[in-house]
């Protein structure tokens, strides 16, 4: 399996839902901008399951070395990379924190699910697995540029899937609602609405296996988003959302 984006409590709660279900890796490849944390994850997985993880430093921000990537093969890819920056009243007119918004969550990371895209083409088998989120069914004022990212990366996996259907390559879109995270700690976060990271893994997993192509962490977020993108705009740009 590759994991980019490791550091991220739902991508290492979905390998080790996939562990504990009885997947079966030759190596798991974590790839992560944060390698001492990823290091502790990878000794964890190789005690509790006696599963071989490597891991490899590589940060979107920085010019990609696309060489580190070379001798990795897998039939399963992981793509958990996200940054949610700052919302629209602290950081709209911040272009660092718009840049980095834009950067993470899709323009530098299409890039590198480009190259390992081909080698699934190429073999023609595997699933990727995207995490986008909620945010992007619908521009809202909180945070329209983060969701203006990942409507572009709902987009790209979207088509991704249109072109790799013929190809046996299955993608899966996962669109997370509130995530109990270290990204969100500390926003007031309805409980109700709000999964865990091995909540999110479990119904990850299960959509990995029945081959969905999208699915809701929480089914309740698919009934809201569907009732905020069906608003008339006239009435949906008066709303404090």
């Amino acid at each position: 399996m590759i994991v980019l984006g490791s550091t991220s409590e739902v991508a290492q709660a979905f390998v080790e839902e996939a562990l504990r279900q009885g997947e079966k890796f030759e190596k798991i490849y974590l790839i992560t901008s944060s390698a001492d944390t990823t290091e502790r994850f990878a000794r964890h997985i190789d005690v509790k399951f006696l599963q071989q993880a490597e891991v490899i430093e590589m940060d979107l921000m920085e010019e990609t070395d696309y060489g580190i990537f070379e001798g990795i093969n897998s039939n399963v890819l992981f793509c958990a990379a996200g940054y949610l920056g700052e919302g629209t009243e602290e950081g709209l007119y911040d272009n660092k924190n718009t840049e980095r918004i834009i950067d993470i969550n899709y323009a530098k990371l299409v890039p590198v699910l480009n190259y390992f895209v081909q080698k699934f083409e190429s073999r023609r088998s595997g699933t990727i697995i995207g995490l986008s989120s909620v945010a992007g069914d619908r521009g809202r004022q909180s945070n329209f540029i983060y969701g203006s990212a990942k409507a572009a990366f709902t987009a790209y996996l979207s088509g991704l899937r249109n072109y790799l259907s013929d190809k046996k390559v299955h993608v899966l879109t996962v669109k997370p609602g509130f995530m109990a995270t270290k990204m969100t700690e500390g926003l007031p976060l309805n409980p109700k609405l709000t999964a865990s990271p091995n909540q999110a893994a479990g119904c990850i997993f299960r959509a990995y296996k029945k081959k969905k192509n999208v699915v809701y962490v929480l089914p309740v977020w698919g009934l809201i988003m569907l009732i905020i993108r069906n608003i008339p705009e006239f009435i949906f740009k008066k709303l404090k959302l």
